[in-house]
Order: structure tokens, then sequence, then C-alpha cells
């Protein structure tokens, strides 16, 4: 593309400011030749204020056309009456503008691309980009040359209200996406933003939403809807024992062992059809242990309301032989006050009666994981789960997401979609130990793509997300952080002017920065009409 195509249906020399004089790695200085430009604004459009910085140019280089981004802006006069009269002009006087140069087109290209190696020239001569460039600029934003359709409008640029951000859902998910921000920044609108964009232009989804704020947000005819422990169950006899691990937030390894063998034990009591728990003390150990080893991996279910009592039973030891050298267990206080705090945590949670409704075979109400399996292979169909009347323990939530993350990854030949989880450092670690839930997730960012899973995440803060899995997202939305080990968390996706502005965005801006785009945006989220139940009180 040649300089006068780029600015066809306009006088070029409107729109000349001046020459480069100093060259940098990523910027340059150049030095203003026509002064009256920084006064007369009457042909320019407001969003390019000459006079200030944040505005674009275009710089003519034999290299190709760079655009430019105004940072700094300065005059060598003091006195800024002196400015507004070019007939005072002093023989020493300039104005000097530096440029950091953000993309280039090529002469055989009609989009800009990233500028690489490829630098300017002393002497080039720098232009103010018309709106028309502008627009070509954005248009160029993307990586991705997917012929896919783009999402609807969901925010506009700061400070350009009249430019709509409209951008192809693989440039948003593709590498996975992370919504930042602190309390009340708009951090929830921006995320209904953008799922109300995706349900209603007919992409998958699957909500995981652990207060029900988004309950009300989409009809029953768009979306299906579950309420985890009020319309939908799952069989004990689907968990893993990481994953029951992780439910009732056992804090050491021994802990784990005991919730482990106390399982195997129910599973048996199931297996010959025994209504209550294996009482282990005067029993034969012998006898006990081959009881327990003839539990096969198909003997998996079993009776999770013995699980308290069960464990108490476990607190046996082995004893010293007798005159006709038998084993049998005794009662060991050691054991049984180590397990006490187990044992309360699961009878806590299970005074909530919702959480022994959703563990159940309740064949009048939806199984979770088999719904899930529907949804992972129907076109255009998204799936909503509730998981707020389920408490607001960690434990719980921290299962159903790994729980779904494996499934959902085990299932093949599934229809692409989104996975949405907000607050999602809900589910970063224990309370009682150093255990994080996020191994499903982990597994998840680093394979979901191969099947077409990508996540959309929300969290208030970023330190509280696995290492491991916030290096796996390419993509964020970024609001208002104002503690410095937040802002560190993120400075590795974002340029030193955006660094600058995280703690002065308002409610509803966002940066946008992610791998598969030019430059990083400044955008304003247009809010959703959709009702969103998080409204703060007034005192």
């Amino acid at each position: 593309m040649t300089l006068e195509s780029l600015f066809e249906g306009v006088n070029l020399q409107d729109y000349y400011m001046g020459k480069v004089t100093q060259v940098y790695r990523s910027n340059c200085i150049a030095q203003v030749d026509n002064l009256s430009i920084m006064a007369d604004r009457s042909r320019f459009n407001a969003s390019f204020r000459p006079n200030t910085i944040n505005y674009f140019v275009i710089i003519d280089s034999s290299a190709g056309l760079f655009l430019g981004e105004i940072f700094e802006n300065k005059a060598s006069r003091k006195n800024i009456y002196e400015m507004g009269t070019s007939s005072e002009e002093k023989p020493m006087d300039y104005h000097e503008i530096c440029i950091d140069t953000i993309a280039v087109i090529l002469p055989e290209s009609n989009k800009f691309q990233v500028a690489g190696f490829k630098t300017l020239g002393i002497g080039d001569k720098v232009y103010i980009a018309t709106d028309e460039i502008y627009k070509l600029y954005l248009r160029s934003l993307e990586f991705s040359s997917e012929a896919e359709e783009p999402l609807p409008a969901f925010a506009t640029y700061i400070d350009k209200a009249q430019a709509d951000v409209i951008l192809k859902p693989s440039t948003l998910f593709n590498r996975h996406l992370m919504c930042i921000g602190a309390t009340n920044s708009g951090k929830s609108t921006t995320a209904l933003a953008i799922l109300d964009k995706l349900v209603s232009s007919k992409r998958k989804a699957l909500i995981i939403d652990p207060t029900g704020e988004y309950k009300n947000a989409f009809s029953n005819e768009e979306i299906t809807k579950l309420t985890l422990g009020v319309d939908t169950t799952i069989s004990p006899s689907k968990l893993t024992m990481d994953q029951w691990e992780k439910l009732f937030e056992t804090e050491n390894s021994s802990q784990g062992a005991v919730l482990s063998e106390a399982i195997t034990s129910l599973r048996y009591m199931k297996k010959i059809h025994e209504d209550s728990y294996y009482f282990k003390v005067g029993e034969n150990i012998d006898e006990v242990q081959e009881n327990l080893a003839s539990v096969s991996k198909d003997d998996t279910d079993f009776n999770i309301e013995l699980l308290p009592e069960q464990i108490q039973a476990e607190s046996v030891c082995e004893p010293d032989r007798d005159n006709n050298y038998n084993f049998k267990y005794r009662y060991d206080t050691l054991k049984a006050n180590s397990n006490a705090s187990l044992v309360q945590k699961i009878q806590y949670q299970m005074t909530n009666t919702k959480f022994l409704t959703f563990f159940s075979n309740n064949p009048n109400m939806y199984n979770l994981l088999d719904v899930i399996e529907e949804f992972v292979h129907l076109p255009e169909a998204s799936l909503y789960i509730d998981t707020s009347a389920l408490g607001a323990a960690e434990g719980i939530g921290g299962m159903v997401v790994d729980l779904v993350s494996n499934y959902a990854l085990s299932m093949d030949k599934i229809n692409p979609f989104v996975f949405f989880i907000d607050e999602v450092h809900r589910y970063a670690k224990s309370r009682y130990s150093d255990k994080e839930f996020h191994g499903g997730l982990e597994l998840l960012a680093r394979e979901g793509r191969k099947k077409g899973i990508f996540l959309y995440l929300t969290t208030q803060n970023p330190k509280d997300v696995s290492s491991v899995l916030f290096g796996q997202i390419g993509t964020l939305l970024i609001h208002r952080l104002m503690l410095n080990d937040e802002i560190h968390a993120v400075e590795s996706h974002l340029d030193d002017h955006a660094i600058k502005h995280v703690r002065k965005l308002n409610q509803g801006e966002v940066i946008l920065t992610s791998v598969n785009l030019l430059h990083n945006m400044f955008i304003h989220v247009i809010k959703s009409e959709r009702p969103q139940d998080n409204d703060t009180p007034v005192l």
C-alpha cells in the first residue's frame, strides 16, 4: 500500500506534521515543521488532538508505512502565551513529538502487522492519521485468519465512542480468557456482556455460577439451567478419591488415607447389601482385610450418610498376638483423636440438606454427568449450573469444577464450547492445607484447546490462581487493580503505558491484552440489558 492510497480522498499536505530526527529501537522523535497544525484543529476529528498525546500518526519510511502513537509532546518555549503566534518564532524554537512504533504496512500488503525488526529512518515524514486509517488499524488488530463470524460489539474504545469493539471468538478464547479486577470494578458486568454475545449468537457455553447471580440473565429457551442439590444429583460412585479429598478438604496425607479406607469399607458393605457401617473393633484382622480385598473396581457405590460413623470405626490398631495366634482389632484412642477433625468437617458438610440430596441416586432428578455428556455433543446448546444451593464451602465448588473438567475432557467428538467459571479464586486452595483445587482446570487449560474447550475465568486477584493455570492464559481483560502484587502478576502482559493506567481505570473500563492482538486495547464495556443479581446494597 502506498501513502497516497492510504490518504485517498484528502489533501495529504493538510495532515503533514514534520520529520523524524532521532530513531530508537521501539520509538522515535520527530520535529514538527507545520506548527500551525498544533493550533488549527477545525478540520480534524475530536478523537485526534495534535497538541496533546495518545493520537496516531503515519510515518512514511523506505521499509513501509509505520503507524505510531504519540506518548510525549513538548515545545522549546517556556512561555505558553508566546506559542500562539508563529510570527514571533525565534531561530532556536522547535516543537518535538515522541512516537511509539506500533505497526507497519508493507508495500505489498493492505493491513497493519507487527513491525518486528523494521525501523524508521532519519528524515522520514510524519502525518496525522485519519479516521479511515484508524479503522484500518482496528481491522488489523486481530491475528486470526479464521473465516468466522465475529461476535456482536460488547465494548467501545475509550475516548473513541464511535468505534465499536468487534472481535472474532477465536481472538478472545482460543488461548483461554481471564477477567481480572478488584471488587466493584465492573468484572461481573464484563463477564455478562461477553456471555450475552456468546449465547445470543448461538455459540455454546457451559456456565458454573457459585453465587447464582447469572441465573435470571438467560431464559429457559436460550439455555438449560441446573441447580445442584435441587434438581440435579450425582452418584457417589462417580467421584475419584482425589475428588473426595477435595470435597472434604483433607488436611494431610494421613487423613486422605483414612478417608480412602472408610470409603472402601462402605463399598464392601454396599456390596453385601448391608445398610450399616463396618464395625471393626474385635474383628479378625485377616478376615477384615480379605473382605476389603474382595471389593472390585465395579463395586463403586456406597452410602455417603454413613461416612462419619465409618471414619470413627477406622480408629483401630493391631494388638499383639493372643494365645491362639489370632489378630483382632482394638480401639485406638490416638487415631480417634487424629480423625476427629475430619469427622467434624464431614458432619458440617452434611448439615446442609442439599448436600445429601446432591450425592444420591434419585431417578426423578437430573444426573449431572449425563447432562454434561448430552451437552457436549449438542450443537448450539448452552448449559448453566448453579452451585449456590450447596453452600459457600470451597471444597464443594472445587470438587464440582474438577469433576466437570475431567469428565468434559474425557469426551470425544464434542462441539466446541466456552467453559465459564465465575470467581475462580474461590477454588484456589483449601482452607486447611496447601492443596490446590486446580488439577482438572490445569489439565483443561493445557489440553482443552485440542478438543475445542476454551476457558473463560473471572477472579479478583491473579495471585490466588495457580501459576500453572495462569501461565496458560493468553488473553486478559484487566479492570482496575490497586495492590502492587496484583499489578506485578499481570505486568508481563502489559507495556509501560498500560501498567501506569491500571490504577486509573474507571468502573467498566478495561485493558484488553492478548497474544492474538497486534496491540493492547483500552475499552469501555457496554453493559448488557440482561438482569444480573449483583447490586451492592446501600447503607
